[in-house]
């Protein structure tokens, strides 16, 4: 039985309707000003989508801990995609593929941030582990600002086995170490690429690390040793699409 998720907030569920997403029902907050949610229920009646008026209690119980602005969407999980199609895709518009493989991070609010960046540079799609890792949570939708109605997400058994079949279709993966002797902005970073991130704590696993075909660090001139991954991946993304000529 596929699990009910709750989308939080005006602008996650303003994406999820202009997106075209799947929605049940939309709850809002009585009391709430009916101006300031005039697009949604707009949009709701255009897609017939019932919503009605509702305890603000019971938006605090369905979506407990995170801040909803008293609008609540329900929605099925969003579906996951298959990465051969994220490759697919990109061939098809007849651009160099450019994915995003994050290796066990474990928090929703740093997926979220990612799915942003890759959303803002055209990143084709962004490929997860299935095990020890985060998921697509009402958590990083929330932080994705909207941006992961539109990324494509994969979600995969072994993401090592995945990095073979990349090469395979002609991608070269890149992997980031705050230890690599290459600087990220003299690296080659056009043609087909395929982005690893690592955990939080941890950075990639060691099979993932020796996977990739080269390594990367982002100078650091102060005490701390590691930036944020969401930080890391934001700078490499834009160091990319620079050496594409896309901006």
């Amino acid at each position: 039985m596929k699990k009910t998720e709750f989308i939080a907030g005006k602008n996650p569920v303003l994406e999820a309707l202009q997106a075209g997403r799947p929605l049940s029902k939309i709850l809002l907050a009585q009391g709430l000003k009916q101006s300031s949610v005039k697009e949604i229920m707009s949009l709701a009646r255009t897609r017939q989508i019932p919503y009605q008026f509702v305890a603000r209690e019971k938006l605090d119980a369905l979506v407990a801990g995170n801040i909803h602005q008293g609008i609540v969407a329900e929605a099925g999980v969003k579906q996951y995609g298959e990465w051969e199609e994220i490759i697919e895709k990109a061939r098809q518009k007849g651009e160099d593929p450019f994915v995003v493989l994050l290796d066990g991070l474990e928090d929703p609010r740093n997926l979220g941030a990612i799915l942003r960046t890759a959303e803002a540079v055209g990143v084709h799609g962004v490929i997860i582990p299935k095990h020890r890792s985060v998921s697509l949570t009402a958590a990083a939708a929330r932080s994705s600002a909207g941006a992961v109605e539109y990324v494509p997400v994969a979600r995969v058994t072994n993401l090592a086995s995945v990095m073979d079949r990349l090469k395979e279709k002609g991608c070269w993966i890149v992997g980031t170490d705050p230890q690599a002797e290459q600087k990220y902005c003299e690296a080659d970073l056009k043609g087909p690429l395929a982005v690893v991130l690592g955990s939080e704590g941890k950075g990639m696993g060691r099979l993932v690390k020796e996977k990739c075909d080269f390594l990367v660090s982002i100078p650091m001139l102060g005490q701390v040793n590691s930036l944020n991954v969401s930080v890391t991946g934001a700078l490499l993304f834009y160091e990319i699409i620079r050496q594409r000529d896309l901006i």
